[in-house]
């Protein structure tokens, strides 16, 4: 059994479809949607708002490695180029943690496709607000040590968290979910 908490991200195009295309694409594998915020853009990259919600995904087929590769796949098909980092992008698949075993620890990974935990995470209030509405008691583990989500948040500046915007869209669809 493989559990992922998934970070989305999107500000070119119709950024709710794009958003609702990872819903429909983990189709049965998603457990929990956050509601959606719309986001200044991080990285200092001039470019649109964002909308941003967290997603958390389970399927005992999955490893950490096909969730990021599912992720990729569903960016390919939203035509996500990378040409700036942290620049414009159709759609954002970011693995932010991963437990591989039920009760298990979560995986680590060093390596640059894939980091884990994301090493990035615990200083983005557009990951940690969306994903405790989610998981309210979130832990995230950050310099090797497991740390409440909810403490990381409060130690972010008060502008970072401010800059984080509940929206009045939502990424639940009534009906089946089908899988791409």
């Amino acid at each position: 059994m493989s559990r992922a908490v998934l970070s989305i991200g999107s500000n070119m195009g119709d950024r709710l479809a794009h958003l609702r295309s990872v819903v429909d694409g983990f189709g049965s594998r998603v457990v929990a949607v956050s509601p959606v915020y719309s986001t200044a853009p991080w990285g200092g990259v001039e470019q649109d708002d964002y909308l941003n919600a967290v997603v958390v995904v389970d399927n005992p087929q999955y490893g950490c490695r096909e969730w990021l590769r599912r992720g990729q796949q569903l960016e390919q098909a939203a035509d996500r180029v990378r040409e700036v980092r942290w620049g414009a992008r159709t759609l954002d698949v970011d693995v932010i943690t991963c437990v591989e075993s039920v009760g298990g620890s979560p995986c680590h990974s060093a390596d640059p496709t894939l980091t884990l935990p994301h090493p990035q995470a615990h200083n983005r209030a557009f990951v940690l607000i969306p994903w405790l509405d989610v998981e309210p008691d979130a832990v995230l583990e950050v310099d090797g040590r497991p740390r409440p989500t909810r403490e990381l948040l409060d130690g972010l500046a008060a502008g970072e968290r401010a800059g984080v915007h509940p929206t009045e869209f939502s990424l639940s669809r009534p009906g089946p979910q089908r899988e791409v």
